[in-house]
């Protein structure tokens, strides 16, 4: 079923301020510098941040990334007043650096990640992703290819069901919910998110499910990391958006889950750090860190931003400045 209400209506960004405050300093540096600043929202969606980015710096160019086609035609309409100034592309986001390539952009002010599961994704329905209603086992993100995930859990072997429930899910029934499903997919292929809901059901324990959420909520979020590649994805994604921004640019993330965060703070930590050996003497350029941390670890919503947005609930923020020349600088001089 397709929700036909306005996008703004639809949805609330998650820490929408918060975000493009931010980015606002790398903005002023770009225009102070004399040029249009270029900002990147890497995971489009119905366009929401993008907006409050385009209202709020209002001679900055944006170019919008999105794998999902539908997202893609509703951010268009909603940023419609802003054509003059986007490039909205269907790309995945670890395609950024092809995406500015073919958009002869050399290098970037901005990048807003907002990852995970969006909210045109959880609230179609026909589209898999949320356990709470019944519809097809799809889950992809990008509908025009890749596996769904009804393939997944009818084809994987049990050892392969077994691990990415535990490691993408984090679930520790894993071993049960994957005999569980190749039991059942041997009576009837899993088609549907009820069939599958009524299968992990079955096996997880019901005190686990009081304390712990709907019992199928790990394994989905499992599946969905599968099928979309997400976390692959995600690591070649991040350092490839710290290398598209200039001097002075910044990159904000917003994850929702401790592996995402993981890589997330891994490929940001690699540049807050000096590379020197360790009990080296002299630190020199090369090893001198090339970010700063503009958060404190990661920063958490507050009470009012939970409440204008309760998805927020779970969001972990991180950001960094790039501090020390990069490769788009190194390329442009």
């Amino acid at each position: 079923m397709r929700d036909d209400r306005p996008t703004d209506e639809r949805h609330v960004p998650v820490l929408r301020d918060r975000c493009v405050s931010l980015l606002a300093p790398s903005v002023a540096s770009a225009e102070a510098a004399g040029r249009r600043a270029v900002v990147v929202d890497a995971t489009l969606g119905m366009g929401g941040h993008a907006e409050s980015m385009l209202e709020r710096f209002p001679s900055a160019h944006l170019v919008g990334i999105d794998r999902d086609t539908e997202a893609l035609e509703l951010a268009g309409e909603r940023l419609a007043a802003f054509a003059d100034r986007t490039d909205l592309v269907h790309a995945v986001y670890d395609e950024l650096p092809e995406v500015l390539a073919d958009l002869g952009i050399d290098g970037v002010d901005g990048v807003l990640f907002d990852l995970g599961v969006s909210s045109l994704q959880l609230d179609e329905r026909d589209r898999g992703f949320a356990y709470s209603f019944d519809a097809p086992l799809d889950m992809r993100m990008d509908t025009s290819r890749g596996i769904t995930a009804a393939e997944v859990v009818n084809t994987y072997a049990a050892e392969d069901l077994l691990r990415i429930i535990r490691t993408w899910g984090e679930e520790k029934f894993a071993g049960r919910i994957a005999t569980a499903i190749v039991q059942a997919r041997q009576a009837e292929p899993l088609r549907t998110t009820a069939q599958l809901v009524e299968v992990i059901r079955s096996v997880v324990p019901a005190a686990a499910a009081r304390t712990g959420g709907h019992p199928a909520k790990r394994t989905f979020q499992a599946l969905r990391i599968e099928v979309n590649e997400e976390l692959t994805v995600l690591e070649r994604a991040v350092p490839a958006a710290v290398d598209s921004i200039v001097t002075g640019g910044r990159v904000v993330a917003m994850s929702y889950h401790s592996l995402e965060d993981r890589i997330v703070k891994s490929a940001f930590t690699a540049g807050t750090r000096s590379s020197a050996p360790v009990g080296f003497p002299v630190e020199l350029e090369e090893h001198k860190a090339y970010l700063r941390s503009l958060t404190r670890g990661t920063e958490a919503p507050t009470a009012a931003e939970v409440e204008e947005n309760p998805r927020a609930a779970s969001a972990k923020l991180r950001a960094v400045e790039r501090i020390k020349a990069g490769p788009v600088d190194r390329k442009n001089r």
